[in-house]
């Protein structure tokens, strides 16, 4: 086995913890010994064990001389071992008791906690230790992760459906859909894998969303949405009390049973700054914004965006509502049932 071809089974292991683990990171582990996989394990939610306890945990139920093997056994993380206490112990601290000699590691971990000080203390106890396999790869694996660390704000990502000839929604302001069922279930299971869903205040008028997950089996995201002079009609879904909800405004700062009223001095000023910021100190690591065009626009123009998942469909209106203006890098163009899905980064 090649540390390659060993690690793209660690990264995709370290995938189905996605939507379970944050704010922590995915991580995925693999030991072998003589080019066989003896246990594997990775991060399944937050606060419980780390992808390298659930590995050698697998080697100790499953074999009666695990202590052997693992004093033979090399590990594969996808994430830089954690060298300090936090929800469970140090993950580099049990590799060294279980006396496991090599060590190989996708890539650092820039928590100030961690940052080379697992590796550090491996090295001291004389394990070998190699970085930087599939770097690239396990980086990616971590945007949201390493986005809140080095940025101090969630991972955002931009969420939009527009007709073929580039109308975000109609003149009128009611509601239309654009995108069919199966873009919709996407939606859905994107809400799953994310910590929060934004929308504006007029978005919440016309559309009346839920922002949860029905269609998808998963767990809902925090919902927010802005709303200056806290206007919006306490009979709306976004209310029902189902799922945490921020509402960012000018006017309160309270608590009502499962609503968080945020109130942001400077609203016409800065205001996806002011908006990152406040769920960067709720912990929240990523965020979907699903509209409308102006509350999408405002963090377009303000740079603050780190992906766009852009749906266009078959359906020409001719008039209506422009969709955000937007540049970016293309990342992928894929067909979701009649619509065409294209995600792109920033240039």
């Amino acid at each position: 086995m090649t540390n390659e071809s060993v690690f793209k089974r660690a990264i995709y292991l370290a995938k189905l913890g996605l939507g379970h683990v944050s704010p922590n990171p995915m991580v995925g582990a693999i030991i072998i010994v003589k080019d066989k996989i003896i246990g594997e394990g990775y991060h399944q939610k937050y606060g419980g064990p780390h992808a390298e306890v659930n590995a050698i945990n697998q080697v100790l139920e499953n074999y009666k001389n695990a202590a052997e093997l693992l004093k033979e056994a090399t590990i594969y993380v996808t994430l830089e071992p954690c060298s300090h206490f936090g929800k469970t112990p140090p993950c580099a601290d049990l590799i060294i008791k279980h006396q496991i000699p090599n060590v190989v590691v996708g890539c650092l971990d820039p928590f100030e906690s961690v940052n080379g000080k697992g590796i550090a203390k491996l090295r001291a106890a004389g394990i070998n230790v190699i970085t930087g396999v599939l770097e690239t790869e396990c980086l990616d694996l971590n945007k949201r992760f390493f986005t809140k660390v080095l940025k101090q704000r969630p991972y955002v990502i931009l969420k939009w459906a527009q007709t073929r000839d580039g109308y975000f929604a109609p003149t009128l302001g009611n509601q239309q859909w654009i995108s069919g069922s199966e873009a919709k279930r996407l939606v859905h299971l994107w809400r799953s894998q994310e910590d929060c869903v934004l929308v504006g205040k007029n978005t919440a008028l016309t559309d009346n969303p839920q922002l949860n997950v029905r269609l998808v089996a998963g767990r809902n995201p925090i919902r927010a949405v802005i709303d200056q002079k806290l206007t919006l009609p306490k009979t709306l879904h976004l209310f029902d009390n189902t799922t945490k909800t921020f509402v960012f405004n000018d006017v309160l700062t309270d608590i009502k049973d499962k609503t968080l009223y945020i109130s942001i001095e400077d609203f016409k000023n800065f205001l996806p700054q002011y908006i990152l910021f406040q769920l960067y100190l709720q912990d929240i690591q990523s965020v979907i914004i699903e509209g409308g065009t102006k509350t999408l626009q405002s963090f377009i123009d303000a740079d603050l965006w780190d992906e766009a998942r852009i749906f266009t469909a078959t359906k020409i209106w001719g008039e209506g509502k422009k969709s955000p203006n937007l540049k970016g890098e293309l990342i992928s163009q894929d067909k979701i049932g009649e619509d065409l899905l294209t995600v792109l980064k920033p240039l």
